[in-house]
């Protein structure tokens, strides 16, 4: 890879393109243990000492555990140089109601629609209540599995270089068209994140009433542990900074999560009738997270110059090109496969959040690949669709964990409880089965579970 080029460039016909793509596997992959001079600096200021982020995080979730809401706004004053009391800390309903009034309409509309088509995908995809029911030994067993809301919710907001009201409705509409009762979104005390008048306004418009001004692991802690004045929820979802995602790791296990997320990442999967400035576009569009990685794969070598001349045009003309343009630098890549085969392994490999598929016959594609969070077909469906309006939530594993995890949906929210029923000549007819497998396994009482119901 030339770091005189915009973007990195791996040709896997040359001897070190294997060395190279495994490098950029690295990146894109979950750690945490990686902190930048001004975070050190930062660190040794305000604990006394250098700690990774993974021991900055585990101090605060503790602290928060141990003395509660005190070490909630501490911390809040310390990191997010903010004073929040305990009243100030949450967002009033007349907050509420008065960033409504102060949005703009065609917002307010344009969420409404969003919303719209949000219940409507995810709905469908509720899963159903199961029974079974089957005749044995003269009598009946009865088998059921009943899908249940869960009672609580936690919801992280970004908010600390631009507002996300987007995460609001990807994020609670799922968890309300579940069935979830109590939502709590907790968002940085910023003017993007709970200062924010169009990230209420959405907030109030789809009916979620509890709204926290705290972020970070602080947060992330509050909502799993419990302090005053914040009821301790039953999963933490959405998106944040590396300390958000190692503070829901921490708390995995006295709450649930919905994954380790880390910088937005797209790979666009590319053919000869892709458009050069479609694809550029795609890829700035992920990379302006910042950080946020971009990859192109395709078999068809004009594409790649094509691709990189659109981008220095592209990039001089947004506001956050120059940011677009570091992570390209730091987390892109323009790959040449050798084919068609090559480019859908390799895709499977890295296993990004989104893949567009940017090809005449995207279902040819399709069919090879196993491996993305969110996948976009064919040349004018671009990852923004996905990201705020279609309907399937836009929170999405990353960094390669597309291998095993799954984008957030409806399903997320529910409790599943299998439901079993025997009756005695059922218990009867299975008796002999429980007896030999108890044996087996040494452990008696099983046996005398069932011997004590049969005499």
């Amino acid at each position: 890879m030339s770091s005189e080029m915009l973007i990195p460039r791996i040709d896997c016909r040359q001897s070190d393109a294997s060395v190279l793509f495994r490098q950029l596997r690295q990146k894109l992959s979950p750690r945490g243990d990686v902190v930048s001079e001004s975070g050190r600096q930062r660190t040794l200021e305000l604990f006394g000492e250098a700690l990774s982020p993974r021991e900055v995080v585990k101090r605060i979730c503790e602290d928060v555990r141990r003395e509660g809401l005190s070490a909630v706004l501490e911390y809040t004053r310390k990191l997010d140089r903010v004073q929040l009391t305990a009243d100030s800390m949450r967002v009033s309903g007349d907050e509420l109601r008065s960033a409504v009034g102060q949005a703009d309409p065609e917002l307010l509309q344009t969420v409404r629609r969003i919303r719209e088509n949000i219940v409507e995908f995810q709905r469908a995809v509720l899963p159903a209540d199961v029974r079974v029911e089957r005749g044995l030994g003269g009598g009946r067993v009865i088998l059921r599995q009943r899908h249940l809301p869960m009672r609580r919710v936690g919801i992280c907001v970004p908010g600390g270089a631009a507002a996300y009201p987007s995460t609001v409705l990807m994020t609670a509409v799922p968890a309300l068209t579940a069935g979830v009762r109590e939502i709590a979104v907790v968002v940085p005390p910023t003017a993007w994140g709970g200062y924010n008048a169009d990230l209420l306004a959405v907030c109030h418009e789809i009916g979620v009433t509890e709204v926290y001004r705290i972020g970070g692991a602080q947060a992330v802690a509050a909502l799993a542990y419990g302090v005053e004045g914040i009821v301790r929820v039953d999963k933490i979802v959405g998106p944040g900074n590396l300390f958000v995602a190692l503070a829901k790791q921490h708390v995995f296990g006295d709450v649930d999560i919905d994954s380790i997320a880390g910088p937005s990442e797209v790979i666009v999967l590319a053919d000869e009738t892709a458009r050069a400035d479609f694809v550029a576009a795609d890829l700035i569009s992920q990379a302006e997270h910042s950080p946020g990685s971009g990859v192109l794969i395709t078999w068809h070598e004009p594409l790649l110059d094509a691709v990189e001349s659109a981008l220095k045009e592209q990039l001089g003309e947004l506001d956050r090109g120059g940011l677009a343009a570091q992570s390209l630098r730091d987390y892109g890549a323009l790959i040449l496969a050798r084919d068609a085969a090559e480019a859908a392994r390799l895709t499977d490999e890295l296993a990004p959040e989104h893949l567009h598929i940017s090809m005449d016959d995207p279902e040819l594609m399709l069919s090879q690949i196993q491996n993305a969070g969110a996948i976009f077909l064919g040349h004018h469906t671009p990852v923004a669709l996905g990201d705020y309006i279609a309907g399937p939530s836009h929170v999405l594993p990353t960094g390669g964990t597309a291998r095993f995890a799954n984008g957030l949906a409806s399903a997320d929210f529910l409790k599943r409880s299998s439901i079993i029923q025997y009756d005695r000549r059922s218990l009867e007819a299975e008796a002999d089965g429980v007896r030999l497998m108890a044996a087996k396994e040494g452990l008696t009482a099983h046996s005398a579970s069932v011997d004590i119901r049969l005499r």
